[in-house]
């Protein structure tokens, strides 16, 4: 599977998934239509459809304008949201299958960032939107936080070598939290070193690999006895379940770091 980004907005990626010779493509959450049809009309490639995670607006706002110019495009994306101009509605266990670039993606519900948010999982990929992110997670909107703890353990639970696409460049500012949290995490400390170079280069710092956030991020770390300590100690007592822990992980980000 061949994947490129197309940058949106100040830190948006768009995800074009290819086939193997460059004659077609998906694409995943355009949030802006002017970008993804620039690279389309550049490279010569032919969409075959829209894979939407959720509704928030830097991922749907595209949609139609693509859809103009395609307009017999398929629009997959979340049962549960009120998107407008889609055309498969999905969740969890559905599968998309894009015969015209010879992929296959199941559906998994994982609501948290928003209630219905889904990602597409499938060629050792996931789409995974804002539910999670390079060093980090989504906040949480209309959903809840324990939804929102349960589809991070159901995507901890994917094979390690499972390459993680997000939809944000906000890796650099993740692991400054994640130093706070775990400030002599080897791991933690490599990565920030290697990601900054990379950003300094102007290459993009995700994917990741799902083994690199389980040694990196926190809020995969909701049960590693160093993360549980330091949130017992803010709390001024001992927290024995993961979803109260990684609850306090997100609002001390939201509330002191963000």
């Amino acid at each position: 599977m061949i994947v490129e980004p197309v940058r949106a907005f100040a830190d948006n990626y768009i995800w074009m998934v290819i086939n193997d010779d460059r004659t077609h493509c998906a694409i995943v959450d355009p949030g802006d239509a002017r970008p993804v049809l620039e690279w389309l009309d550049r490279n010569r490639l032919t969409p075959v459809a829209i894979m939407i995670t959720h509704h928030h607006g830097d991922h749907v706002g595209g949609i139609k304008g693509i859809v103009n110019t395609y307009p017999d495009l398929p629009v997959y994306g979340p049962a549960r949201e009120n998107i407008r101009g889609l055309t498969h509605r999905l969740g969890e266990g559905d599968e998309v299958e894009l015969d015209p670039i010879g992929l296959k993606f199941e559906v998994i519900d994982v609501p948290g960032h928003t209630a219905g948010h889904i990602a597409y999982l499938g060629e050792g990929a996931i789409f995974c939107g804002d539910t999670l992110f390079a060093a980090g997670c989504g906040r949480v909107f209309d959903g809840t936080f324990a939804e929102l703890c349960e589809s991070l353990k159901k995507i901890r639970s994917l094979p390690d070598e499972t390459l993680v696409y997000c939809a944000h460049e906000y890796t650099l500012d993740n692991l400054g939290f994640a130093k706070w949290v775990e400030p002599t995490n080897p791991d933690i400390i490599l990565r920030d070193e290697e990601d900054m170079s990379r950003q300094e280069r102007g290459i993009p710092t995700v994917p990741s690999s799902l083994r690199m956030e389980k040694r990196t991020n926190p809020f995969l770390r909701f049960d590693d006895p160093e993360v549980v300590s330091v949130i017992a100690e803010r709390l001024g007592h001992a927290v024995h379940n993961d979803c109260a822990v990684f609850t306090e992980l997100r609002r001390w980000k939201d509330t002191e770091y963000d």
